[in-house]
């Protein structure tokens, strides 16, 4: 099988609270559900029809169990998720303060590692990565060996030279302090594999660990001058801005009432790469991907909140904004 959307790194069990609006210490019950930003990436394009698959690795208990039948309820292909003896599989902990938009998250079972940070090279199948048709890693995987060794090999397997026409190699620029000894040890990392990269996906802060601080065309910028095809900037309650060597595309926010931001990014990008393997112009990829992340904002967790093309579709007519066809092609 060739897939539509291969995605590589983290995941985890999402453990969210019932009560909003209160700190853990006052949580009565939670919710789990599966997480872990790469995975929810390839869930979020498995709503939008995309045939998906994760390499990944989970503890060898119940909670490693957990994530393969909920990556199958999701269609999501798990033949490349397999067990780390001895490591637990961790767990995410969130608070949800809606009204002060504050998710605080507490990571367990990741230090001083996880079963996603040993996925090994040598484990690695090439083929399935070199004829995917969108190969999708994150920063946070270059953060450690093994990891970080096996994602600079999964990216060499697929050199910019070498994809056919409408085949993308997407970096997430999730750049996460607390698994790094410092920025321009990310910095350092990022710049092995930005070479290989076609679509580089970030925030202001998250763009300025790859490439420097600067405004966000300057960024944007420095990501072509790297080579990149596509550079998408986040601008916050500004909206998205991607940017090509020939274009420039604003998609300002779509309003929704938040309930919860942690999955926003991640149905953004399954949504975005629907859009692009559907062959829409970037401004329908940008507003279909901004209402994708705006309904999960609205809902309580991620995967499980992530939206059908029909939802934002309906939302995208609500607000008046573009409408891309909604059957891939």
């Amino acid at each position: 099988m060739t897939y539509d959307v291969l995605t590589m790194g983290r995941i985890s069990v999402d453990i969210y609270p019932n009560d909003i609006g209160v700190g853990l210490a006052d949580v009565s019950s939670f919710g789990k559900y599966l997480g872990g930003s790469p995975s929810n990436v390839a869930v979020a394009a498995s709503r939008h029809g995309r045939r998906t698959a994760v390499i990944t690795r989970t503890g060898d208990d119940p909670f490693g169990v957990y994530l393969h039948r909920e990556l199958q309820k999701f269609g999501v292909d798990d033949a490349f998720v397999t067990p780390v003896a001895g490591l637990q599989t961790p767990a995410t902990f969130c608070a949800i303060l809606p009204e002060k938009h504050e998710f605080p998250l507490y990571f367990y079972g990741r230090f001083p590692t996880a079963p996603d940070l040993q996925i090994r090279a040598e484990e690695l199948d090439l083929e399935a990565i070199r004829s995917a048709r969108i190969f999708w890693s994150t920063v946070t995987g270059l953060c450690q060996e093994p990891s970080r060794a096996a994602h600079i090999a999964a990216h060499g397997a697929r050199p910019r030279t070498g994809l056919a026409a409408g085949q993308f190699t997407v970096l997430d620029l999730d750049y996460r302090p607390m698994f790094w000894d410092s920025e321009e040890s990310a910095r350092e990392q990022v710049a092995k594999v930005l070479p290989h990269v076609t679509v580089a996906i970030g925030n202001e802060e998250e763009c300025a660990v790859a490439v420097g601080h600067g405004t966000p065309d300057e960024q944007a910028d420095r990501l072509l001058e790297a080579g990149v095809e596509i550079a998408v900037v986040k601008l916050g309650p500004e909206g998205v801005m991607a940017k090509t060597r020939t274009e420039r595309v604003v998609s300002a926010p779509v309003p929704v009432t938040t309930l919860n931001g942690l999955g926003a990014g991640d149905s953004f990008g399954g949504a975005f790469c629907h859009g692009l393997l559907a062959g829409w112009s970037l401004a329908q990829v940008l507003d279909y991907a901004n209402a994708s992340g705006a309904i999960v904002a609205s809902r309580l967790s991620c995967a499980d909140a992530m939206p059908t093309p029909a939802e934002v579709t309906s939302l995208l007519a609500e607000r008046g904004r573009l409408v891309p066809e909604a059957v891939a092609r």
